[in-house]
Formats: structure tokens, sequence, C-alpha cells
């Protein structure tokens, strides 16, 4: 019991900055003692005192702004920075090395008593402030949720995942790990799930086609520019709100 103690003050020290020194750590950090209150509740859900655990839940939330049912499978160095309002559901599963941060809520979709109502998170996964992880679902090995996303679909290792509803915008494949960081690097991918320039994927898609188009219509004036001086009449193409006639301009140059 000491040593998993030692082990999640250590794990505090190594990720979190704001981290001074050890005695800080033990005293001033809820979300290191929801998962202390929780390893007890959860040993007693376990062996059947249900009321037992649910009720040391309970208090932890009292405690510490942290909900995690007694139920919940939470693995071995898993860091919940600040933590204020995260909510864990029974059925929900996290992997070694996680990291959730404030207002997240692992929950659940069925009612169905007995079923898999809530997600797995595996090893290394990180879940950004805001985000909801809804339903049975996996969350692969490495992933990432942003800030405030909706994720109702399973994630692939190592993906990102943004948005409400959650959409994929960065998938790993095998052997190209240091391509995906190196990706998210550019991109600006903090824990918090924001973007440099705090754009959604999909209008910098609809920016990159815009700026595609813009860049099209002005090679064309160009060229409509140099056929006219090449003494080619294209008075047809000179208006935008014409048209453009591609064949009647190879027409004319033939």
């Amino acid at each position: 019991m000491f040593s998993r103690m030692r082990e999640d003050v250590a794990n505090v020290l190594e990720r979190d900055p704001a981290a001074r020194s050890r005695w800080e750590v033990l005293t001033c950090y809820p979300g290191m003692h929801a998962l202390w209150l929780h390893r007890f509740a959860h040993w007693a859900w376990r062996r059947g005192f249900c009321w037992l655990g649910r009720f040391t839940s309970h208090i932890g939330r009292m405690l510490t702004g942290i909900e995690i049912h007694p139920g919940a499978t939470i693995g071995r160095r898993v860091f919940i920075d600040h933590g204020m309002g995260v909510v864990i559901g029974e059925t929900a599963e996290v992997g070694d090395d996680c990291t959730i941060y404030q207002g997240v809520t692992l929950g659940g979709t069925s009612l169905y008593r007995g079923a898999k109502r809530h997600p797995t998170l595996g090893r290394g996964v990180v879940i950004g402030a805001g985000a909801k992880v809804l339903g049975g679902f996996e969350v692969g090995d490495g992933a990432k949720v942003g800030s405030n996303a909706v994720v109702v679909k399973p994630v692939p290792a190592g993906a990102t995942a943004v948005g409400n509803p959650a959409r994929i915008i960065e998938a790993a494949t095998d052997g190209v790990s240091r391509e995906r960081e190196a990706k998210a690097e550019q991109m600006g991918f903090t824990a918090y799930g924001v973007t440099r320039d705090m754009d959604d994927p999909v209008s910098k898609a609809l920016h990159g086609l815009l700026d595609h188009a813009v860049e099209t219509d002005r090679r064309i004036r160009v060229l409509v520019e140099q056929l006219a001086q090449s003494g080619i009449c294209v008075d047809a193409a000179a208006k935008a709100e014409d048209g453009f006639d591609p064949k009647g301009l190879g027409r004319m140059v033939d």
C-alpha cells in the first residue's frame, strides 16, 4: 500500500510542473486523495460491501469534488489534475498512466443493469478539461481527447479526437510514432486539446479549400490576361459572373 502511495506522489511530481515538494503533493492534490479513497471503496465493493464502497465514494466526492464509482477500475500512475467535477462511472476502466483533467465525465448511455455502460481507456490516454466520453467503447492506447469534446464512438490508439460530436483528426499507424508526435507538435496540441490558433479542424479544411479556389481564380485571370495580350479574344471568360468555359478556350487556342 505504501509503495503505491509513494508511486503516486512521484508520478505527480514528474507530470505536474506546478508541484514543488512531496509534502505539497501529499497534502494539496485532491486527485490523488480521490484515488486513495477509491482504492478502499473498490476493495469494499468487490467483496460485497456495496454500501461501504458507495459511502466511501460519497465522502471522497465531498472532500475532493471528484466522484468515482466504487465499481470503476483504475490503473496505476493515473493523474487526475485539478479534478473538480470529474465523474467516473461504475463500469469505466482507466488504464495505467492516463491523465484526466477537470470536468471530465466517463459516463454511460445505456440503462441496462449489469451491461458495460462506461468507456475503457487504454494506457497513456489524455482526456482534456470538460470532455465527455459516453458509452461502453474503448479509447485506444496513447489517444487524446480535446477539451469539451463529446466522444460517443471508439477512438483508435494514438488518435486525437476533438469537437462535438468528436472527430478523429489524427490517427497513428505502425511505425510512424515519431511522425505522429511531430504532427501533434506542429498542430500545437496540448493536454487541454486546443491548437495554437484555436481553429476547428473542419474550419481549417474549409479555409484550405477556399484558399485553393482563390488561387485557382487568380491563375485563371492571369491566363486570360496573357491570352488577351496575345490577341486571343476571351471576352466570354473575362466576366466572372458569366462563368468560364474551358472547352471554348481550348477551341480558341487550337
